[in-house]
């Protein structure tokens, strides 16, 4: 009985152990069977990702192909415009300048023909001066101062005046007929000069050999030379015709000293009828005056043609510098379009030189193009529960 007894418990030991064993096995069984499905699991992922990684690659080389043709386009589009643009410019610059050219040839042929007009009154105001020069020979000529009557009238007037400012025999409004008549402007007027020449008496005064004698001459002198004095001043003084003023001429120096030494009131007399008693030298004392006045007036009416073409010619400067600030604008325009297409050609050159920078390989590592996702969980060892 004892023997069978242990007989059984050494059976249900063994069973025990038996089952312990079996369940021991069936536990390794399906540990291992889970860590299979976890690694085939595993694998399934690694494929999965590493076909979407493949799917990834290929879809950024397309794009990166696409947008580097995209920019290609873009490039050569640009480059296209900035042709036709630099094509306008050029033929805008080019218009421009021959415009320009043109118009700059013509206000320079306007230029030289308004000088040429300054020149030619340049010339005149130097004839002046050289007549006025012509004058002082005229001045030191005894011989012009030995004539006498019209004749020596005639001659220091025609010497020393211009044809213009002088006429011989004159018949004023009155009919009273001038010696000369010299033309200035108002005021004071055109002057007439009548010659007069009291020989006779000037003679016998001279001549005289008693008292009685050259008393009665001086009396008929002095009573000439005042009819004289008083015929110029009505018949050759007109108001709003001539000046206020004649001259009367007497060709011979020895007959004005006597008559402004010994006649006082003579003298005086003419003054007060506004009549000038001139002798040869006197006389070109006063056609020296006149011809001051005469250039006086000639110079002013040249000044002022002179005075008026420079303020044209200033008025074509005025506008040749505003056509010449538009060049430059225009000019500064270009430069500042160039200067922009330069910085635009660089930009896009650099953009080109980045993109032809970059290579796609086969063999870039698979970390360099893996994108931001979850790491796939470590295969843990049997038993890591």
């Amino acid at each position: 009985m004892a023997t069978f007894l242990q007989g059984e418990q050494g059976i249900l030991v063994l069973a025990v152990g038996l089952g312990t064993v079996l369940v021991a096995v069936l536990a390794l069984f399906f540990v291992a069977r889970r860590d299979r499905e976890r690694a085939q699991q595993d694998m399934r992922r690694l494929a999965d990702l590493s076909e979407g990684l493949a799917r990834h690659q290929g879809d950024l080389a397309e794009r990166l192909f696409a947008a580097q043709a995209e920019l290609s386009g873009r490039v050569q589009q640009s480059q296209t415009g900035v042709g036709e643009r630099l094509d306008q410019l050029s033929r805008r610059v080019g218009e421009g300048l021959h415009q320009q050219t043109e118009r700059t040839g013509e206000n320079l042929k306007q230029l030289g023909e308004r000088l040429a007009v300054i020149d030619r009154a340049q010339q005149t105001i130097t004839d002046l001066s050289q007549q006025m020069v012509g004058l002082q020979d005229i001045l030191s000529n005894k011989q012009s101062r030995g004539a006498f009557g019209e004749i020596q009238l005639q001659d220091l007037v025609a010497a020393a005046l211009p044809p213009s400012a002088f006429e011989f025999q004159v018949t004023l409004s009155n009919g009273k007929r001038a010696d000369c008549l010299l033309q200035l402007p108002n005021p004071p007027g055109s002057i007439a000069i009548d010659s007069k020449f009291p020989l006779e008496s000037f003679q016998q005064m001279r001549n005289a050999e008693d008292e009685t004698v050259k008393t009665q001459a001086a009396r008929a002198f002095d009573a000439a030379i005042r009819k004289h004095v008083r015929d110029i001043s009505e018949r050759y003084i007109i108001p709003g015709e001539t000046a206020d003023s004649a001259l009367m001429f007497l060709p011979s120096e020895a007959v004005y000293a006597e008559l402004h030494a010994n006649f006082r009131n003579v003298v005086e007399e003419s003054f007060r009828r506004r009549v000038w008693i001139v002798s040869p030298t006197t006389l070109m004392a006063t056609l020296n005056t006149v011809r001051a006045v005469l250039k006086d007036a000639k110079m002013r009416e040249q000044a002022g043609v002179i005075q008026a073409e420079v303020v044209k010619m200033l008025d074509d400067v005025g506008r040749l510098d505003q056509r010449v600030g538009k060049l430059q604008s225009h000019f500064d325009l270009a430069v500042k379009d160039m200067r922009e297409i330069r910085i635009s050609t660089d930009k896009i050159t650099k953009k080109g030189e980045k993109i032809d920078a970059l290579h796609f390989a086969d063999d870039t590592p698979a970390e360099d193009l893996q994108p931001e996702t979850p790491v796939a969980p470590q295969l843990r060892e049997v038993g890591d529960t």
